[in-house]
């Protein structure tokens, strides 16, 4: 089975995470895509972070209607930072069914790669899946990396999470950004609301 992991924050999940995840299963011929929210990003310190369960819980719903979508707890049932590296290891164990394990993650996140721990480690144990992003561009990544991964040009849009909780705060729409079910779990909960 090949089986494409999309980790991130997902503070909120958006549609653009969506279409990524769909496009790459579709483009790429994977047969699942497993959605994994980081629980302790070590890189990623945002204040207005809601907690992992409540990214869960979006994240679970606003993949509910698709078949090839899965969400795993694997990140917020581990202890300490939540490293890329050790994902992908405890996965390559545990599904014992993967013949390919991919790793989804956009241009942003690759520009950074000098930061991720055992970098090289991830390349030889998973597919990175680098999927295009606007105004980010990937030439600023040496071609000796470059060369290692799949890059995935991505029909969408440019949404971004921020953008979404800064909507929020200033009780803006953000309809057509996110899912309804997300909107409507969101207003539930007063996430990304200022108090």
């Amino acid at each position: 089975m090949k089986i494409a992991v999309m980790g991130g924050t997902f503070n909120p999940i958006h549609y653009a995470h969506l279409i990524s995840a769909e496009q790459v299963r579709e483009g790429l011929n994977y047969d699942k895509i497993l959605f994994v929210p980081a629980a302790r990003p070590p890189h990623k310190s945002q204040p207005d972070m809601v907690s992992a369960e409540h990214r869960y819980q979006m994240v679970k719903l606003a993949t509910a209607q698709n078949p090839y979508f899965d969400v795993s707890r694997i990140e917020l049932d581990r202890n300490g930072p939540s490293y890329t590296i050790q994902t992908i290891k405890v996965l390559r164990q545990t599904l014992k069914e993967i013949t390919d394990l991919a790793w989804i993650i956009g241009a942003d996140s690759l520009i950074e790669y000098k930061i991720w721990k055992d970098f090289d480690d991830v390349l030889k144990l998973c597919t990175l899946v680098v999927t295009t992003r606007p105004n980010y561009d990937l030439e600023q990544v040496p071609l000796e990396i470059r060369n290692q991964i799949t890059i995935f040009r991505i029909t969408g849009s440019d949404i971004s999470a921020t953008e979404i909780r800064n909507r929020i705060r200033k009780k803006l729409s953000v309809r057509y950004l996110i899912p309804e079910v997300v909107v409507n779990y969101i207003n539930e909960h007063h996430l990304f609301q200022d108090h």
